[in-house]
């Protein structure tokens, strides 16, 4: 009221100017995003990001050298490895998120007194995952650099999650590195348990 301007300069942008300026890790386009839009695709956005990363698993699983025939496709939809990484998958990405949960709750147990604050901080960084659905490219367009194109896709996502729990519980740069390290560890932990285990991840 004080200054006559909107407190949020995105409320005047286009969506598309909003999308871009959240690729590139802007704070206050987070901000926008969580706080200021009504945006329900957390739990779908997590699903397909989820779908997209066990197809690649289970594409890495086949073997190169295999003919791919048009008349298998029925044969591949009822693969039960799919649905194998699709699990495996999942529990990584629980064990990560539950592993920030742990370190923010307590390294700041001030932050996430109420349920609300948990679901708000869930579904920062369910959105903050978005970066995932960049392997669909990756796998369509195969190519030497696929490895370094995975791991730049993961450093991206990393990146934008450090940024929605910054948004999201009004933190310093430092925290939420330390609560997404410790979430890889955890995430890391259970790939190991699979391996232990005999399964391919």
């Amino acid at each position: 009221k004080s200054c006559q301007k909107p407190v949020d300069k995105y409320i005047e942008y286009d969506p598309v100017i909003i999308l871009i300026n959240a690729v590139l890790c802007k704070a206050q386009a987070y901000r926008h995003i969580l706080f200021n839009t009504k945006i329900n695709i957390h739990g779908k956005l997590c699903i397909f990001c989820l779908l997209c990363e066990a197809y690649l698993r289970w594409l890495q699983l086949q073997d190169s050298s295999q003919n791919i025939d048009p008349d298998d496709l029925i044969r591949y939809a009822k693969e039960w490895d799919f649905y194998r990484m699709f699990g495996i998958a999942s529990l990584e990405q629980t064990s990560f998120l539950f592993g920030i949960f742990i370190t923010l709750r307590w390294m700041r147990p001030e932050m996430l007194k109420t349920k609300s604050d948990f679901i708000l901080l869930l579904k920062a960084l369910l959105l903050s995952t978005y970066g995932k659905l960049l392997l669909i490219p990756a796998v369509i367009w195969e190519h030497d650099y696929t490895p370094l194109c995975l791991a730049f896709i993961k450093v991206f996502v990393l990146i934008s999650n450090s940024q929605a729990i910054r948004v999201t519980l009004n933190l310093n740069r430092m925290l939420p590195w330390l609560a997404i390290i410790f979430g890889l560890i955890l995430e890391n932990g259970v790939v190991c348990l699979f391996q232990k285990m005999g399964w391919d991840v």
